[in-house]
């Protein structure tokens, strides 16, 4: 496999026809009713899109992930791009951390230094890691796919012949949403490599034999009322990925507006937004920098459609394309930060998972290296602490 030196540098024409683009747009009305009941509250986006258009210096960005050790692959004939950091530390661990949707590498950025060098952010030089940070193909830098078959298991293989080609014998995996379930699939199809699997996003389904609230306890009866009711509220855009991504697509691959409303909702609504004023604000927790830096991530690469098409590829691949069929052998640690939607309880997950820690965290929610990088830091950390020394 051969290994290439990767640098970001997007072409001025495509920054000058973003800024065009932007400055063009045919806004339609606003949504009759409360702000952000229907979508994306239109005044907030109109003034994020005056920054992104007026303020938001790209270049700056650009140069600062450019300080991360970028590389570029070929693994099963699709281009794989990823940030490898080594520790200073020669005992750290290997440790692969994957994005899910619509995320990418550079959420991982707070977390990069505290875990390959931990005596340096107050901790302790047996907890280093050496970090793979891949961009999962099809996404920004490792896309767009080419062929159909993307799939969590697939990309699960294709991580696991980085790794080798890294001289990574064992390692472990980190990740939430999509990066959960290749977690997960990495777990199940190399268990010999795999020292263990630390999440912030687990699906876990209810058992089909029995009474799936049988032994709950109100508080997780109610979790799991919760997760329904956001479910029917909250996944719309999941129905659409997962069957027509592409005529979707084609609006979101054109519009850099409607890219960053379909985007940027998601961050709203996923993210631990609410003020303590009981105020939901999305720069409570990502400001305006933050929110711009992934949106024109997916804008500069084209990569959108490849992006959404994870969904059908997995819907229509069957069991085992997401999760693995059956109970995955090696040890898990859960995350569970609070305003992250899916909230199954823990003996759902149990029947699935190994679970050696169950971390109930204060505050966060679906994007925690972003909105509380100090607690995924310590909850990482302290999972693998136990694994390594047992």
């Amino acid at each position: 496999m051969k290994i290439e030196q990767f640098r970001i540098d997007v072409p001025d024409a495509v920054l000058d026809d973003l800024r065009a683009r932007l400055r063009a747009t045919r806004w339609p009305e606003p949504a009759p009713g409360e702000s952000w009941a229907q979508g994306t509250d239109l005044a907030y986006l109109q003034e994020l899109c005056a920054y992104w258009a007026d303020e938001f210096d790209w270049r700056r960005v650009e140069a600062e992930l450019n300080e991360l050790p970028h590389h570029m692959t070929s693994v099963d004939g699709q281009p794989l791009h990823f940030v490898h950091v080594r520790s200073r530390h020669e005992d750290a661990l290997p440790l692969l951390v994957n994005h899910g949707w619509p995320g990418t590498f550079a959420e991982f950025v707070d977390i990069i230094g505290p875990l390959t060098d931990p005596t340096a952010h107050g901790g302790d030089a047996r907890d280093a890691f050496h970090l793979v940070l891949p961009s999962l193909p099809g996404f920004v830098f490792s896309g767009p796919t080419r062929e159909p078959g993307w799939t969590p298991h697939r990309i699960a293989g294709a991580e696991a012949q980085l790794m080798d080609a890294l001289g990574y014998e064992q390692f472990g995996v980190q990740g939430g949403d999509w990066g959960a379930m290749v977690a997960s699939q990495l777990g199940a199809m190399a268990p010999h490599r795999v020292l263990g699997i630390h999440l912030n996003l687990v699906i876990a389904s209810p058992p089909r034999d029995t009474d799936p609230l049988e032994g709950l306890t109100e508080r997780e009866r109610d979790q799991v009322a919760q997760m329904h009711a956001r479910g029917r509220e909250e996944m719309g855009y999941q129905q659409i990925q997962g069957t027509r991504p592409q005529t979707l697509s084609v609006g979101l691959n054109d519009s850099p507006v409607g890219l960053a409303a379909w985007i940027v909702e998601k961050y709203r609504a996923w993210g631990d937004c609410v003020r303590p004023d009981g105020v939901r604000d999305v720069e409570h927790r990502f400001d305006k920098d933050t929110l711009l830096t992934c949106v024109t991530l997916y804008w500069v690469t084209g990569t959108i459609a490849s992006a959404n098409r994870i969904y059908a590829e997995a819907r229509r691949a069957g069991a085992g394309a997401s999760r693995p069929v059956g109970r995955v052998p090696v040890p898990m640690g859960y995350a569970r930060f609070p305003a992250d939607g899916f909230t199954p309880p823990r003996a759902w997950v149990e029947r699935q998972y190994d679970v050696r820690r169950w971390t109930e965290l204060p505050e966060g929610g679906h994007f925690p290296a972003l909105e509380v990088p100090e607690l995924l830091v310590e909850d990482v950390r302290a999972f693998f602490r136990s694994l390594r020394t047992a």
